[in-house]
């Protein structure tokens, strides 16, 4: 991309329209990160609430050494619950092991359950094992959509050791907690593990059969 249509994109981000810095912001997608983030940072502190949000999103699929701190500041200080929550999900896109004591402190202490969701999903797609414990403490949440989070990240950091806590979602009424449950057993091969995916299997709704279907295959395949 040559530089008069990157003078072009950040012209257009300065718009007083916030469609055209909207539409602006969307074709950085094709510009390479080191030139993207310079523009990206312009939109940062947008009064568009919906801008601000896709330049949080873009900078966790745009990384350069900018981003990280930026995203940190972001999670642990903005007013917004739903840029912090931004944040969060843009840390776990870096796969920046760095982001983990944030993300942890992030799900400990927000008081908003959103920002815990994305918190523990952002831990799951980091695929550090240290995340254990809080995942662990996510599983006791108020809230369904944390614990939809938690099993499956406990599945993406293969947290072996967790197969007995996750197995107890086994029997959930939420359907989408036994798809996550599903998905994350074909991660962790163990007996238990099998046992319970030849059960789901047979589950009275299709997605959480066709999950449990596809991680036997998985877990048959790794042996």
């Amino acid at each position: 991309m040559n530089n008069l249509t990157l003078e072009q994109l950040a012209t257009q981000l300065e718009s007083g329209d916030k469609r055209d810095r909207m539409l602006a912001l969307a074709s950085l997608r094709d510009v390479p990160a080191v030139e993207a983030v310079p523009l990206i940072k312009k939109v940062l502190d947008d009064e568009n609430l919906q801008i601000r949000s896709m330049a949080v999103f873009a900078l966790g699929v745009k990384p350069t050494e900018e981003c990280y701190p930026i995203l940190v500041k972001l999670l642990e200080t903005d007013p917004d619950y739903g840029i912090r929550a931004d944040a969060a999900g843009a840390l776990g896109y870096l796969e920046d092991k760095r982001a983990l004591e944030a993300l942890v402190r992030a799900f400990y202490e927000d008081t908003d359950w959103l920002v815990r969701f994305s918190a523990a999903v952002a831990l799951g797609n980091l695929k550090d094992p240290r995340a254990y414990d809080v995942l662990i403490r996510a599983l006791e949440s108020k809230e369904v959509v944390v614990q939809q989070a938690a099993i499956a990240a406990l599945g993406e950091i293969k947290a072996i050791q967790a197969v007995d806590h996750i197995l107890a979602f086994a029997q959930s009424s939420d359907w989408i907690v036994r798809q996550r449950l599903a998905e994350a057993l074909g991660h962790l091969p163990t007996p238990k593990s099998i046992s319970a995916l030849k059960y789901m299997a047979k589950d009275s709704h299709r997605h959480v059969a066709e999950a449990a279907r596809i991680s036997l295959k998985r877990l048959s395949q790794s042996n």
